[in-house]
């Protein structure tokens, strides 16, 4: 499931990053990268204190988290701290799957699903599209500042060579209530239609019916 979401960092918290990411030092993203994507990824990535991280994090992570279409599309249970990712002329990141546990010691999580929300305007920079490989094809992702793009970690997916400018974006991976796709796009298809009853016929007893099922199979497929 590829969903994409406009307006996730509104207008001014993204001029907050800009800012700061323009006062923040970055390191070759390979540094943070396993054995088989060190091979083909050609990124920076950003080095911060830990004052700056815990700022970026709160600005990034909010967002996602007060987003209703993040929570209907993901049933997030753990979220890794997102990775700032910066690419010039020159850079990409070749064809690769994301690691499929992730976190430290003691820490681990498995990864269901992957978000990039875009940081800087697509008119900024030529090249650099997120490309998905999907039952349907190809997919190509290329969005307004402030958007998110949610995808599965599983899939095989790269970063188009830069040829003009600058791309920024964040990047984070969720351990998902409910591990199968197959059901959590379900339960997304479900969510819509129960919040569209719950706004036009909140006393229905069709809408009742609609949010009883949809609660009770999040009960019976989540994993906690």
């Amino acid at each position: 499931m590829l969903i994409q979401i406009p307006a996730v960092i509104d207008q001014a918290k993204l001029e907050n990053i800009r800012a700061l990411l323009s006062k923040t030092s970055f390191v070759d993203g390979r540094k943070t990268a396993g054995i088989m994507a060190q091979r083909v990824k050609h990124n920076e990535e950003v080095q911060t204190n830990r004052q700056q991280a815990e700022y970026l994090d709160h600005l990034i992570m909010s967002a996602l988290a007060n987003n209703a279409a993040f929570r209907d599309a993901v049933l997030p249970l753990q979220v890794a701290q997102p990775v700032i990712a910066r690419y010039t002329p020159g850079m990409s990141y070749g064809d690769h799957i994301d690691d499929p546990v992730m976190g430290s010691a003691g820490a681990h999580f498995r990864t269901d699903v992957a978000v990039t929300v875009f940081l800087n305007s697509p008119d900024q920079y030529d090249g650099g599209e997120l490309v998905i490989s999907t039952a349907f094809g190809e997919q190509r992702v290329k969005l307004k500042a402030g958007d998110a793009v949610i995808y599965p970690a599983s899939s095989i997916h790269r970063v188009n060579e830069v040829t003009r400018g600058e791309r920024l974006v964040a990047v984070t991976w969720i351990q998902s209530m409910v591990r199968d796709p197959a059901r959590r796009e379900l339960l997304y298809e479900l969510s819509l239609a129960r919040n569209t009853l719950m706004t036009e016929q909140p006393d229905s007893v069709t809408t009742k019916q609609v949010d009883h099922a949809y609660v009770n199979l999040i009960r019976m497929w989540s994993d906690i």
